[in-house]
């Protein structure tokens, strides 16, 4: 009897791929704020977790030296001021010597400029924060001193909006990828080459996609990866620096790739993968293949296939090399390329290479 068996049709077609790997949030700009002169401090003026402008106040320094500092050099940059100009007529009828008209007008200058720090001191007696983002837990509170070269900050400000993501990728991976676009086998995805997609720690998918912005020039002794830098918009705050996600790139275009369904990959004794193939004849033969990686629920395969062969995915059990078999389109088939993709929407993606977005599972 004419064993019965299910056959997929292989198609090569373009194909995007990706890979997802693991990463931490940072935030976009970090200021810590500290003190820039010495004081207790009056007042807190902001609230913890709040969203805080550039050059908002945040901290109130007693101000009574400072204050009482800058009215004298006030005072004194008057009086050198009036005797500089004072000394100045007189200098043009010769009534004064050179030396004293040059001292005067040096103790002008002096004053001017213990006038200009004294107002300094003043301002920073009031504690602005020096860009705009969301503050944290305060270290400082009402009563206690603070000096200008304290190590501790007085608070932390972090702008996550953009937020940046720190992305680890093997240099095993770079050196592949490397070398597959100097043989031609992958190329370029143009501008979406530099797109990434997040999936959060619960599984959630992130709604802004980012872009690529810098790639490490330096590998890390320790993990032997380079760090890739992505920017993300974050315009709700649902991403928190320090947050692990993974994110999607893509690494590029594989011209005529050969997606072949998981039922058809098969292992031999030594873990090498073959599958059933239908000659012109009517007969099947086993192939040996090289399958590197999964699409969703198919494996790409590199070598071993071509366009328009047919494998076996139902009735592999009945076969044996240059049995003669009756096929038939297999039923145990329904091809995903993309599991985080909308119900349906697979199909569509298939008929082209634009707008597709194929993840990597394995």
């Amino acid at each position: 009897m004419t064993p019965q068996v299910g056959v997929h049709t292989i198609e090569a077609k373009p194909l995007i791929l990706t890979t997802r790997l693991p990463g931490r949030s940072a935030a976009y700009r970090v200021a810590e704020v500290r003190p820039q002169v010495n004081g207790i401090v009056e007042k807190r003026l902001f609230e913890e977790g709040a969203l805080v402008e550039q050059g908002q106040p945040l901290y109130q320094i007693d101000d009574a030296i400072y204050q009482a500092e800058h009215d004298r050099a006030q005072a004194n940059l008057v009086t050198t001021e009036r005797l500089a100009q004072r000394y100045h007529r007189l200098q043009e009828t010769s009534a004064i010597s050179r030396q004293q008209y040059d001292d005067a007008m040096s103790n002008w200058k002096q004053a001017q400029a213990q006038a200009e720090l004294a107002r300094i001191n003043l301002a920073y007696t009031k504690v602005l924060s020096p860009i705009s983002g969301r503050v944290g837990r305060s270290a400082a509170s009402e009563g206690a001193l603070v000096t200008s070269a304290q190590p501790t900050e007085m608070v932390t400000v972090q702008q996550i909006d953009p937020i940046y993501v720190d992305i680890q990728q093997p240099v095993i991976e770079v050196l592949r990828l490397r070398n597959e676009m100097q043989n031609g086998r992958l190329e370029g995805a143009g501008e979406d080459q530099a797109q990434a997609t997040l999936r959060l720690e619960d599984g959630s998918i992130y709604p802004h996609a980012g872009a690529l912005r810098f790639s490490e020039v330096t590998v890390d002794q320790g993990t032997s990866s380079v760090i890739l830098r992505a920017e993300f918009p974050n315009p709700d705050g649902a991403l928190l620096p320090g947050m692990f996600v993974h994110a999607q790139l893509n690494e590029g275009v594989r011209n005529n790739a050969i997606l072949v369904p998981q039922q058809a990959v098969l292992r031999d004794q030594k873990g090498d993968a073959f599958t059933w193939v239908i000659d012109a004849e009517g007969k099947a033969q086993q192939r040996s293949i090289q399958a590197t990686r999964t699409v969703g629920n198919q494996w790409l395969v590199v070598d071993g296939l071509t366009d328009g062969e047919q494998v076996v995915t139902e009735g592999v059990q009945r076969l044996r090399p240059g049995v003669e078999v009756e096929s038939a389109p297999a039923e145990n088939v329904a091809t995903v390329d993309d599991f985080d993709a909308p119900a349906g929407g697979g199909a569509a993606r298939q008929q082209s290479v634009a707008g597709r977005q194929l993840a990597e599972h394995g």
